[in-house]
């Protein structure tokens, strides 16, 4: 299953459709559906607010498939270089919101949340983040 969006805020209603969509086809319970919906929004959003210059429409790309026990979701897009497992600010959950630094917590609560996430730039300029979740 693939949703191709807009770096367009108004895109993230489309893309909770599409999560619906791939929580039917692939019988999953509503608590993993929950947690695939903040995750994925969580990354989507990203996407749309950071990747791109300002003003300049792009289009990028979610896929879902599953295999035996595990879904995967693909993010892909072509906006500037950005490894959000490398370069995302380090999150201390243990400071008050106040004193916390801006950035970092959505990749933090995608790794807590899902089984494995891997990140790579291809070499045609594509930003792939891979997303795995056990559905069991």
């Amino acid at each position: 299953m693939q949703l191709l969006l807009k770096n367009d805020i108004s895109q993230v209603p489309l893309l909770a459709d599409f999560i619906d969509q791939v929580c039917e086809e692939f019988a999953l319970d509503s608590n993993l559906c929950f947690q695939l919906n903040l995750v994925l929004e969580e990354a989507v959003v990203n996407v749309i607010q950071y990747a791109f210059p300002k003003g300049e429409e792009h289009t990028f790309t979610l896929d879902a498939d599953k295999e035996a026990d595990t879904i995967t979701f693909v993010l892909k897009d072509d906006g500037k270089p950005f490894n959000p497992l490398k370069q995302a600010p380090n999150v201390d959950i243990n400071l008050s919101a106040e004193k916390r630094q801006i950035g970092g917590l959505g990749i933090f609560l995608v790794q807590q949340m899902m089984d494995d996430v891997d990140y790579q730039r291809t070499p045609d300029g594509m930003n792939v983040l891979v997303m795995r979740k056990k559905s069991s």
